[in-house]
């Protein structure tokens, strides 16, 4: 093989990594681009760190986000829901790099989300009196079978107003919970804007062992 053949050989080769290459990073990034995309509008997910939602949700589990889920309709009694705590559960907070970034993206970050469930939505009367304290909805009183074993509805008495367009949410560990009750006295009262929630939880999907729906 002479010396024009070898240099064509190789510029061939040069030429047929090149456009691998540039296969693989296209690739890469539309399947980036799809994550993102699917993320922001169909199902994103969430990491569960602390024990405020025991036993229906514990740490190290993952959990799917229905973004869709209130696309015609708010969160009702009951839902468990994703939100942003800003301006609520962090009425002083700024928020980081990190989460404007996945803010702008419209994914849930760490810093500032919560999750947590339910109790009532714009209009209803919240209370929690006597000893031990009676949770009632609009004078109603509520069943919830999903409260951590042993505990008790509130171990604080209250009464609230729940604004329209607001939420009044409570953590399934009452006594390990910091919700709506530890904030009535900040900006907010501790009731999140319905624009602030990123989506309904509705499957427990990691660890695979504990795969189940989320009631």
């Amino acid at each position: 093989m002479n010396q024009t053949a070898r240099s064509e050989r190789a510029t061939l080769k040069r030429r047929a990594f090149s456009w691998v290459w540039r296969f693989a990073v296209l690739a890469i990034i539309l399947g980036l681009l799809s994550t993102i995309i699917f993320r922001a509008s169909v199902i994103d997910l969430f990491h569960i760190d602390s024990n405020s939602m025991q036993s229906t949700l514990n740490p190290g589990q993952s959990i799917a986000v229905d973004r869709r889920a209130y696309k015609d309709t708010d969160p009702q009694r009951g839902d468990v829901i994703v939100f942003d705590g800003r301006g609520s559960f962090l009425p002083y907070a700024k928020a980081s790099f990190a989460d404007d970034l996945l803010g702008a993206l419209s994914l849930t970050g760490t810093g500032s989300k919560y999750v947590k469930r339910v109790i009532g939505i714009g209009g209803d009367t919240i209370e929690c009196k006597g000893t031990p304290c009676q949770l009632t909805v609009n004078g109603q009183p509520l069943e919830e079978p999903y409260v951590f074993d042993g505990d008790a509805p509130s171990e604080q008495s209250f009464s609230v107003k729940v604004p329209e367009g607001r939420l009044w949410v409570m953590g399934d560990h009452r006594s390990a919970s910091k919700d709506s009750r530890s904030l009535l006295g900040a900006s907010g009262g501790g009731m999140i804007s319905v624009e602030r929630v990123t989506g309904k939880a509705t499957n427990i999907v990691w660890p695979l062992d504990q795969k189940s729906q989320i009631q």
